[in-house]
């Protein structure tokens, strides 16, 4: 073979080649193209390809807009982002145990006298964790840094718009807080004061809806205990249609305490369990999340350190109990208006959906820092157009996501109940 005809032999095969590849390519993007209407678990059902990293939502990666927008908060960033409530898209409570350093992620850096592949931080994961900071103005008992320099205790209670803006500051109620945990609204109540669990402050606040007037207390602020004038680091509140309110004392107790609508105490149950495994009725390690669930008159709450969710009924007789799976740890704990129940799993990092007896329908959440990501998740709402709000403990921020266009509506978190306002 000559030298001229090898040349030809060897464009002829690369110029095939090509030809063959630019085929195959066609046949696979208009593989990729095509969808099965109707078919298929994914959130927009029938889609070829993706996957639900992010459920039947989409991120918005602007909202909120960062504390470093406010004039002397140039240097600053959200802390442990405890809670969120949606009033509605343009009132939406983020709840934090303060500011820390706005801080860039290092370059990696090998340390090869700890060991051969060791570097810090690790590509790809969270580099940084939001819940090792301050607690109170007196400090972390974890914590050895200076207030004002490695943290501030400021913006414990913020209010921002569909924008992400900040439109309220309740930073007056800043030094009364101890360690801020969740904040919420009562469905029920047409004054839509404004609640707070505070679990180091050993204490319950309900404010006015401005936030101007401190309402309520429940407990005694900064004294902990187990009786009917005491907590021990609660945790949630949640209530009946009459105003009849259930709390989860939670940390340092093991009980659902059931006041009346006034504040009068009514009742607790709950005795500690003994991790792990343990499953008895009525028993506790972490309680944590509580909701009610009005056609069957029952009670559902989390025990989050042993996967499970217990039900009793309105007096504390248990009923039921389903577990989560291990490592699992049952976060937060909702109830739409459309009778499903959805946890956010801080182990796993999933937003998972169940119905009313335990059957495991729906699950989405990958763990990270990037936007849409979760780490830690300890706080959930949802607003009245379906925008799901989540408070992430450990990445330090709170997240918002837009339904999807065509997303299947039965896989989203359902709204919530809002009897006594719109």
């Amino acid at each position: 073979m000559t030298r001229r005809t090898l040349t030809f032999v060897l464009v002829a095969m690369i110029a095939t080649g090509f030809v063959a590849g630019a085929i195959i390519t066609s046949k696979m993007i208009s593989v990729n193209a095509q969808t099965k209407p109707g078919y298929g678990a994914a959130a927009l059902a029938g889609e070829r390809v993706g996957q639900d990293v992010d459920g039947p939502y989409n991120v918005d990666p602007n909202w909120p807009k960062p504390i470093t927008a406010l004039p002397g908060h140039e240097k600053w960033t959200y802390g442990a982002v405890e809670s969120v409530y949606a009033e509605n898209p343009n009132r939406v409570f983020i709840l934090e145990r303060g500011e820390i350093p706005n801080l860039k992620r290092p370059e990696e850096v090998p340390y090869p006298s700890v060991g051969p592949s060791i570097s810090f931080p690790v590509a790809q994961v969270p580099w940084r964790n939001a819940s090792v900071g301050p607690v109170t103005a007196a400090g972390n008992p974890v914590w050895s840094g200076k207030l004002g320099v490695d943290a501030r205790w400021e913006h414990c209670i913020v209010v921002v718009d569909a924008n992400g803006n900040m439109i309220e500051d309740w930073t007056k109620w800043d030094k009364m807080l101890r360690r801020p945990h969740s904040v919420t609204m009562n469905p029920y109540d047409p004054e839509k004061h404004i609640w707070v669990v505070d679990d180091q402050g050993h204490a319950v606040y309900e404010f006015t809806h401005d936030g101007k007037e401190l309402v309520k207390t429940l407990g005694t602020p900064y004294e902990p205990g187990e009786d009917d004038k005491h907590f021990n680091r609660p945790t949630f509140i949640n209530w009946l249609p009459d105003g009849t309110m259930y709390v989860t004392d939670g940390y340092g107790n093991t009980r659902v305490v059931k006041f009346d609508k006034d504040g009068k105490y009514l009742m607790a149950w709950g005795t500690p369990s003994t991790p792990p495994d343990d499953t008895r009725p009525g028993t506790f390690h972490d309680v944590h999340g509580v909701v009610f669930d009005l056609p069957r008159h029952r009670v559902f709450v989390t025990d989050r350190s042993d996967h499970r969710i217990e039900i009793f009924d309105e007096n504390g007789k248990f009923l039921d109990q389903w577990t989560t799976g291990k490592p699992s740890t049952p976060q937060f704990l909702y109830k739409g208006a459309d009778g499903y129940i959805w946890i956010a799993d801080g182990m796993t990092a999933k937003i998972i959906k169940f119905d009313m007896d335990g059957h495991l329908l729906y699950e989405w959440g990958s763990g990270g820092d990037w936007p849409g990501a979760l780490w830690n998740v300890h706080g959930m709402s949802v607003d009245q157009e379906g925008n799901l709000y989540l408070a992430e403990v450990n990445n330090g921020r709170a997240e918002k996501f837009r339904p999807r266009a065509g997303a299947n509506p039965a896989l989203m978190v359902g709204k919530p109940v809002y009897s006594a306002w719109k």
